[in-house]
């Protein structure tokens, strides 16, 4: 059986650089929301976001993805001053409790994305790819951050409206798109060793448009840079695995998030993000194992992960 080789490359954020492809990255997602599809809710008080993120964290996230807004189908967006108050006091207390946490901000706001590189963030993570703000290409250039460009397919409140894609249509529309975004960055400034790309499965990609970009994700390794994947929960997974021709709920999504996070790292992921990190982790070693002998070497090397930070292993 063939799996893909990923990108190895350091990943520069602001003043450290991550190691990516040497071993999986686990990117565990803090949802500071009162409406995400998933957890919205759950975490708007700062102490219970701070209580998660250290439990992420203890589970062994390497990153910890921090949101103010939801991007479920249908959802309207949120202003950037809305979003600063629901993010700021989050990373804030995080960057405090663990300073060496590596914290990433979930946004594509430029105004918001400046303020939470200020409170302590290192990574911008963008879902849009820089489309939907003209100002965020500069502002990441200037930031100096990491910078994680998604495919997003129009905007939330068209998703269930827009037409489906063929099989066929679904990676060459994601390649374009991820090329386009790549060129606006490299065009703005941004240091082509700070862009993880992200294909956005289930960002406008409805049901088995989401496989056909899944068993073809390696096709977007030719655009030279590392690839983050985020199926953890996703609606199609839900639909796959229905019963009666119902969807799964949220809830009993774990052992299909499970499956395809392991599949998005054997066609070619650096970086997973999901919201139940320590399976994760394990399904992770395994994908690494497997990865660590068809590349030929010893799947002991997989198993001591060794920290992306230069810190200690926990």
């Amino acid at each position: 059986m063939a799996f893909s080789a990923r990108v190895r490359a350091p990943w520069k954020i602001r003043n450290r650089t991550l190691a990516l492809g040497e071993r999986t990255l686990v990117m565990g997602i803090l949802n500071v929301t009162p409406d995400s599809f998933s957890d919205g809710g759950a975490y708007r008080d700062t102490g219970a976001a701070v209580r998660h993120a250290l439990t992420m964290l203890e589970e062994g996230a390497d990153l910890i993805d921090i949101g103010g807004e939801s991007t479920r189908p249908g959802s309207q967006p949120v202003a950037a001053e809305e979003e600063m108050d629901r993010v700021l006091p989050a990373i804030e207390a995080v960057r405090r409790e663990r300073p060496d946490c590596v914290i990433s901000v979930d946004t594509w706001h430029a105004k918001t994305a400046r303020a939470a590189v200020e409170a302590g963030a290192e990574i911008v993570n963008d879902v849009s790819g820089f489309t939907w703000d003209p100002e965020m290409a500069a502002a990441c250039a200037e930031l100096g951050c990491g910078v994680v460009l998604m495919h997003t397919r129009g905007r939330p409140a068209e998703w269930k409206t827009l037409p489906r894609l063929a099989p066929e249509e679904i990676v060459p529309l994601v390649k374009d798109g991820l090329a386009q975004s790549l060129a606006k960055a490299i065009g703005a400034g941004v240091d082509r060793e700070r862009i993880v790309l992200d294909p956005g499965l289930g960002f406008g990609k409805a049901g088995d448009a989401n496989y056909a970009l899944l068993a073809h994700l390696d096709e977007l390794l030719t655009l030279g840079q590392p690839l983050l994947a985020g199926v953890s929960r996703k609606s199609f997974l839900g639909q796959t695995i229905a019963r009666s021709g119902t969807a799964a709920p949220v809830e009993l999504r774990g052992n299909a998030t499970l499956a395809a996070t392991a599949a998005a790292i054997l066609a070619g992921a650096s970086m997973v993000r999901v919201h139940e990190v320590r399976p994760a982790v394990e399904a992770v070693r395994i994908a690494d194992a497997i990865l660590e002998n068809v590349q030929g070497r010893s799947p002991s090397h997989a198993v001591a992960r060794k920290d992306p930070r230069g810190l200690p292993s926990s």
